[in-house]
């Protein structure tokens, strides 16, 4: 656990310098193999959607738990040094590589979740494109960031005024900080790499297929469904750590909770209302109303009390969200450690207790040629 907790540090720092892979990113791969399974497997039925996403949620689960379990037995074994050499033919050391093994096998673990960390991470793209957003509707460039809207949503930017897009920049900036970010930290702490792979994938699948549209209202209920249930504990610790950050952008931690508390649940997402309606909170704003989608036009009710988003808004969601992904980066990581130092101490008590070591450190049942069952 203390080997995760600090993957997933050392990741999400890897994040916050690098960003995403601006080209061949395995989450877009994914996406594509996903495009193909779907133009094989679609029916317009949700059993058909079942199945696709049960085949795609196995392919990078399974992997990934495999090579968790791989990386625990090389960090667990400790190679024996060999008895006196016999007049080696070269000058090296022969306990040489046995040191080398020695120094790595303990990081592999770290090395494996760092790097899946920051695949499946997605903050600072998102920060840089809010604020990216952000500064072209301060400097009156409403076409620019209708333009790069599409980046952060999938609305239809044609027909928006700058309240709107930057409306439509806000609540996808508190929605996917707990996407993006809160929710695979979370499922990385507590499942490790199969709960990092696990994560990405259902939450990819439901940007993919989980709309509310004729080609996806059955295909994708599975996918969607799934998603609201990964995100269920993620995105309420997303909401408690953005009222709680509410003071780095001039805002009130009590009105935050309080329009977390009124409005989270009038969302049509049991998850991403509760983000936004804290966000619009802490940030004095009001947020909702009418959603265009290039399939649909949505009604949803206004979230908070304030006064309609402005670009400078925009530039402020981004510093909330980065606050609330370091606050949760540390509350992730001291939880999982935690909860992992526990288990552990349990494990050891009921070994102690069930099967009492003897002579040698040797379990009696097996001494006695007794079954491991």
């Amino acid at each position: 656990m203390a080997a995760r907790a600090g993957g997933l540090m050392l990741g999400a720092a890897l994040d916050a310098l690098l960003a995403d892979p601006a080209r061949r990113h395995p989450v877009a791969g994914f996406g594509r193999a996903a495009g193909r399974l779907e133009r094989l497997l679609y029916r317009d039925d949700r059993a058909a959607g079942a199945l696709y996403t049960t085949l795609l949620l196995a392919a990078v689960v399974v992997p990934a738990a495999a090579a968790e379990r791989a990386g625990a037995r090389t960090r667990g074994s400790a190679p024996i040094a060999p008895a006196a050499p016999v007049a080696p033919a070269a000058p090296v050391s022969p306990v040489a590589p046995i040191a080398l093994a020695d120094s790595v096998a303990p990081w592999a673990p770290v090395v494996m979740t760092a790097a899946l960390t920051w695949v499946v991470l997605g903050g600072a793209s998102l920060r840089r494109q809010g604020r990216r957003l952000g500064a072209e509707l301060r400097a009156g460039d409403l076409a620019a960031a209708r333009a790069r809207l599409p980046t952060l949503c999938g609305r239809d930017p044609s027909r928006l005024d700058e309240a709107g897009v930057a409306r439509g920049a806000i609540e996808s900036i508190a929605e996917n900080t707990c996407d993006a970010v809160v929710a695979p930290l979370w499922w990385g702490a507590f499942a490790g790499l199969p709960g990092l792979a696990g994560y990405r994938a259902v939450n990819t699948l439901d940007a993919m297929i989980g709309h509310h549209s004729d080609r996806y209202e059955r295909f994708g209920w599975a996918a969607a469904r799934l998603d609201d249930l990964v995100n269920l504990l993620p995105a309420r610790l997303c909401a408690l750590a953005t009222c709680a950050c509410a003071p780095v952008v001039g805002g009130s931690v009590a009105d935050a909770f309080w329009v977390m508390r009124r409005d989270g649940r009038s969302h049509p997402s049991p998850n991403a209302g509760m983000a936004e309606a804290a966000f619009a909170g802490a940030l004095g704003l009001r947020l909702g109303g009418e959603l265009r989608y290039p399939y649909r036009v949505e009604h949803r009710p206004e979230l908070g009390f304030g006064r309609p988003p402005r670009g400078a808004d925009v530039l402020a969601a981004a510093r909330l969200s980065g606050a609330v992904s370091a606050l949760c980066l540390a509350v992730t990581a001291l939880a999982g450690g935690t909860a992992g130092a526990l288990l552990a101490a349990g494990l050891r008590g009921l070994r102690r207790a069930c099967c009492p070591r003897g002579v040698g450190g040797t379990c009696p049942a097996l001494r006695q040629g007794g079954s491991r069952r």
